[in-house]
């Protein structure tokens, strides 16, 4: 079922029946060679549980769950099935940023899963990548240092030891970060878990007063261009932007500093701030130097990207919807994702990589300060 519906959702979502392949200039491309995706199926003789329990992304999740090929020509979405022994199923899937971001890539499993249950798919893909090609001539307007990569200091790499965690966040510990505001009130959960993480790191670092910090973001551009991409779009979509501090600011104040510093570097992400952007890509000779898995990022810095608003608990093949879904591995030292967490009502979950000297210091400053806001 699962491998026939896949077939049929490849049709309207037909690049990712394609393959993976490099222009000149490095940047990756589709070439729509019709020839499919990969799709595996393994048998486990574990209960699901057992890989759930304390499950943290790490490479070896993703080499379990998650399928990889050494190939110039890699298949567009790689896809596995895993049977458990106790009955239980996992669907690892991977996709390349460039064939579709997190909401492109969830239209399409969620409309295979409709498909599996003979449903017919409720919103066409849009497959139009002109709407975010450069103009002619590019105008660059802005300058965008979340591409340029700082000098190699004391760097935290995808290639040197990180610990990873996944934190979980209660209703009401949310509640009580959005309102820790000071005099403003009503922080938006983005900005408030955000703000919070930054704090929470500087902290376990033991960064000096006068050290700049800098947190790096990613901002969905489908609403915000002119005009807004239509429902659908499977592409990538997002682009970068950054937020820096000293990080005895970010201590010294409340979370309402550093959520008015993240309001700031997204609020610039309009359709000029955008165009000028996807113009400054164009006209760089390389860019694979700019891909965020090729990056290091310094032990100052943070990558946080929220998933608050993918649909990742949608797909229902047919024995119901996701128990959890998450990352299969992180790359890098300081990178954070926000989701949802599916067992706790109104609850989320942060996927955390720390080096691995500050990761027990930064779990525990996490929950103390949002105990010291419980007892304010």
């Amino acid at each position: 079922v699962l491998k026939k519906a896949l077939a049929k959702a490849l049709v309207p979502f037909y690049p990712l029946a394609g393959r993976l392949g490099l222009d000149p200039a490095g940047r990756v491309e589709i070439q729509c060679t019709g020839e499919g995706a990969l799709f595996m199926v393994a048998r486990s003789a574990s209960a699901m549980d057992d890989v759930l329990d304390d499950f943290a992304p790490s490479d070896m999740i993703r080499q379990m769950l998650v399928p990889s090929v050494e190939s110039a020509n890699a298949p567009c979405p790689l896809v596995m099935v895993i049977l458990f022994k106790c009955g239980g199923v996992c669907l690892g899937v991977a996709v390349h940023h460039t064939a579709a971001d997190g909401l492109g890539a969830l239209h399409f499993v969620n409309s295979w899963s409709d498909i599996a249950r003979g449903i017919n798919v409720s919103v066409p893909p849009s497959l139009d990548r002109t709407l975010l090609r450069a103009r002619s001539p590019p105008t660059v307007l802005f300058d965008y240092v979340e591409y340029i990569q700082k000098p190699a200091a004391k760097l935290s790499t995808g290639k040197a030891p990180f610990d990873t965690a996944i934190l979980k966040l209660s209703k009401e510990q949310l509640r009580l970060l959005k309102s820790s505001g000071g005099e403003k009130k009503g922080l938006s959960t983005f900005k408030a878990v955000t703000a919070h993480v930054w704090r929470s790191a500087c902290k376990a670092r033991k960064l000096e007063g006068d050290q700049e910090t800098r947190l790096y973001m990613t901002a969905d551009a489908r609403t915000r261009v002119k005009p807004p991409l239509p429902a659908g779009y499977v592409g990538n979509g997002i682009f970068r932007t950054s937020a820096v501090a000293k990080a005895g600011e970010i201590l010294s104040n409340s979370l309402q500093f550093g959520a008015d510093k993240i309001n700031d570097a997204t609020v610039r992400l309009n359709d000029d701030y955008i165009r000028s952007l996807i113009d400054y890509l164009e006209l760089q000779q390389d860019v694979r130097g700019l891909q965020k898995g090729s990056w290091v990022i310094p032990v100052t810095d943070l990558w946080v990207i929220s998933w608050l608003g993918l649909p990742i608990y949608e797909a229902d093949f047919g024995w119901g919807k996701p128990v959890i879904m998450g990352r299969a591995t992180l790359q890098f030292s300081g990178l954070v994702y926000i989701m949802h967490d599916s067992g706790v009502e109104g609850g989320l979950s942060l996927a955390v990589a720390m080096e691995p000297e500050n990761m027990p210091l930064f779990k525990q400053v996490f929950y103390e300060e949002l105990e010291a806001l419980k007892q304010s």
